[in-house]
């Protein structure tokens, strides 16, 4: 089974939750669309975390938020195979897995694009914690944008399902933000367009998001937080 969540924050009790309510085994995935945090503090409390969740009957494949680390970064993550696709992972916690923006992979049959990164609105509090905890490549780079259309282009631009931290700029949830319209100006949405443009040229499904931490479904886009869901077939 492939399940998807929204930003873990390095809470892991509901995904605890379902591996005690259901039959998991290390076969069935659960996507979280960025922030999981597992890579936050670069220390170890880090390496703890990892060792509870590599306790876990199940496989995480981690999409790459704004408040954490980019594994490539991160010594000891090496570049494997899975589905179909890139990601890295460390040798002591084989079912954590974390995903290569602008990959695309094969969960259930279904050709699934990753886009991670977004801009920080809480930048400024985060650098002032000891050690910061912000990181200037939360976004994507122009390296990883021009990697994400080339595999797009061996695709014909077609995909099943996409699975991102943000969203698209059009579908960016205002009325659910907790931040007032005028604030907007203020942040940086580059990564939104890029998205929106990547939107307007592709044959897909269903977009999968977190970040913006609401339980919502609107079209085509499903916004997610701490709901759990099992992603369509």
């Amino acid at each position: 089974m492939i399940y998807i969540t929204g930003d873990t924050h390095r809470d892991f009790r509901r995904v605890e939750f379902l591996c005690r309510e259901f039959t998991i085994t290390a076969d069935d995935v659960l996507v979280i669309l960025g922030d999981a945090g597992i890579n936050f503090f670069g220390d170890p409390q880090d390496a703890s975390l990892k060792s509870e969740l590599a306790q876990l009957p199940l496989t995480l494949l981690c999409i790459h938020g704004n408040h954490e680390m980019r594994p490539e970064k991160i010594k000891g993550y090496e570049e494997a195979r899975h589905f179909g696709g890139v990601v890295y992972r460390q040798a002591l916690y084989p079912n954590l897995l974390f995903a290569k923006c602008g990959e695309t992979y094969e969960l259930a049959g279904k050709k699934c694009l990753v886009l991670g990164g977004a801009y920080s609105v809480d930048k400024f509090d985060r650098l002032k914690m000891n050690p910061p905890c912000w990181w200037e490549d939360e976004q994507p780079s122009d390296e990883i944008k021009k990697h994400a259309e080339a595999q797009l282009t061996e695709e014909n631009w077609t995909v099943d399902y996409v699975f991102s931290h943000t969203c698209p700029l059009s579908d960016t949830p205002y009325e659910d933000l907790i931040f007032s319209p005028k604030s907007q100006m203020f942040i940086d949405k580059s990564t939104e367009e890029w998205l929106e443009s990547i939107k307007n040229k592709l044959t897909y499904t269903k977009w999968y998001c977190g970040h913006f931490h609401i339980n919502k479904p609107r079209d085509k886009m499903q916004f997610l937080y701490k709901d759990i869901i099992l992603m369509e077939r």
